[in-house]
């Protein structure tokens, strides 16, 4: 009995494509997860399913997929992106959840302060705090406009994976 044909990436990509633009988003995680064992070299599929996590606001999987395009690419750039700052969405969730249940003080509150100082120093900025997301900013998107002309994208865009904790 023969094992039926794997169809190509680029037949995988289009129909997961398709799926994720007809809103039909963990259809298309299934199939990007398809891509990613039939070609599992290839870093394409885990790209978008990080993006598409990152997105819906899932940075824990957004991370760990993230971490997945990295095996196969230390250097790519929006999967270190999602990686940063969904971290840090995900710190900050934390420290707000911390601070409800336990007024957060002592030790925890002081080692908090602390680490905000270093990051404030270590970016040169003045607020960590996030500004609410724009509907349809994500670090693709926002990289593709840090290239124009290497203009610096505005302060709220992932193109600076910093630019979003101002």
């Amino acid at each position: 009995m023969q094992k039926p044909a794997v169809p190509s990436m680029e037949e995988f990509l289009a129909n997961a494509s398709q799926a994720s633009t007809s809103g039909q988003k963990e259809q298309a995680v299934a199939l990007w997860k398809q891509a990613a064992e039939a070609y599992p070299s290839d870093k394409t599929p885990w790209s978008n399913i990080a993006q598409t996590r990152y997105d819906a606001g899932q940075y824990g999987e957004a991370i760990v997929n993230a971490q997945e395009v990295l095996v196969r690419d230390p250097n790519d750039r929006l999967a270190n992106s999602i990686i940063a700052i969904s971290g840090l969405r995900l710190s900050t969730r934390a420290l707000a959840d911390l601070s409800r249940q336990n007024n957060l003080s002592g030790s925890i509150r002081t080692e908090s302060q602390d680490l905000a100082k270093l990051l404030r120093e270590s970016l040169g900025e003045q607020v960590l705090v996030p500004p609410a997301p724009a509907a349809n900013t994500t670090p693709a998107k926002a990289t593709a406009a840090k290239g124009r002309k290497g203009k610096k994208a505005d302060s709220g865009s992932a193109a600076d994976p910093f630019g979003a904790l101002k």
